[in-house]
């Protein structure tokens, strides 16, 4: 098991390694170091001198990929690429390119995001599976078909007209909560209802398709036969048999998803003015805050990879049969 955890984790340098070189080139492309201190500076005529001072105080004033002045390792290393990207690998995310520090708005922003993530991902699991495994008892009926157009309908249908229409007919209509806002404490419950409510109902056609697929698959094999050949309900059956055989493929979604909780929502964010993480990703991208992005990027893509690993993990612990080597 440590051989295997410790080859993943060396697999997972160059990964890493790979997306700092592409999100360092994709973005540099778009914008030079001069154009983001002419728009942090907020003037279309600003000073060359006041612009070098900017890029030396962030260190943007070296080449960006390869330094042709510097001598051996020098012109790899005296790089921006290269002093921007060893301090990530250490887990120091430095300063935005606005002068605030970006760990400290990290760990103060990823709780409103755990706070929506959390609630979304426990509830739409056991509504989801639940709806599934109805489903999957009343199969071959009307409920089954109607409820698999259901799905359909609900998964062809943006996210964004579930915010706005519930936003427009839960809060602008009914005034049962806030549009968008949040607060500290206690009191934030009341922003949060409405963003889980949405994020719960805009899942229910995906997950329980897939987990109504995984249930059938099952229901479908000797062992159940086996189990109503002994007598069992069909309830003991789907319960105690399919649900249980089935918790690797669930498990592997869940498991997957764990550690990108801490990186919120882009869009519920966004649209609730929760103060989260993927509210503080859109407005770096918008003021072309590189060094917000960046570790963002790099942050989304190290959980990524730890929930590939625990998945792996968790396979030993549900099916003995899976052993890592």
């Amino acid at each position: 098991m440590m051989a295997y955890i410790i080859r993943r984790v060396l697999y997972a340098i160059p990964i890493l390694i790979g997306v700092n070189v592409l999100t360092f080139m994709l973005f540099f492309v778009v914008n030079s170091p001069d154009d983001m201190a002419r728009m942090h500076l907020g003037q279309k005529r600003v000073n060359q001198a006041v612009i070098e001072n900017w890029k030396q105080e962030r260190g943007y004033n070296r080449p960006l990929l390869y330094n042709s002045e510097a001598e051996g390792v020098g012109s790899i290393t005296d790089t921006v690429f290269f002093q921007k990207s060893v301090k990530l690998f250490q887990f120091d995310f430095g300063s935005s390119d606005s002068g605030r520090d970006i760990g400290y708005d990290i760990s103060q922003r990823m709780w409103p995001s755990l706070a929506i993530a959390i609630p979304v991902l426990m509830v739409g699991l056991l509504v989801n599976i639940s709806y599934a495994l109805l489903i999957a008892f009343f199969r071959a009926t009307y409920i089954d078909l109607w409820s698999v157009v259901l799905c359909v309908v609900m998964m062809s249908i943006s996210g964004l007209f579930y915010i706005i229409g519930g936003q427009y007919l839960v809060s602008k209509l009914l005034h049962l909560v806030p549009i968008s806002g949040y607060d500290t404490g206690l009191g934030a419950w009341k922003f949060l209802v409405l963003p889980v409510i949405i994020g719960v109902i805009g899942s229910i056609g995906a997950g329980t398709r897939w987990y109504r697929t995984l249930f059938l698959e099952e229901i479908n094999k000797d062992y159940v036969r086996t189990a109503r050949a002994k007598g069992l309900s069909e309830r003991v059956v789907l319960f105690r048999h399919v649900l249980k055989n089935a918790m690797i493929p669930i498990l592997t979604g869940v498991v997957v998803v764990l550690p990108l909780l801490f990186m919120g929502s882009l869009i519920t964010e966004s649209f609730f003015g929760i103060p989260g993480l993927g509210s503080y990703t859109i407005d770096a991208i918008q003021r072309q805050d590189f060094a917000i992005v960046r570790s963002m990027v790099f942050l989304g893509s190290v959980l990524y990879i730890l929930g590939l690993l625990l998945t792996d993990i968790s396979y030993t612990l549900v099916d003995p049969r899976v052993r890592l080597s």
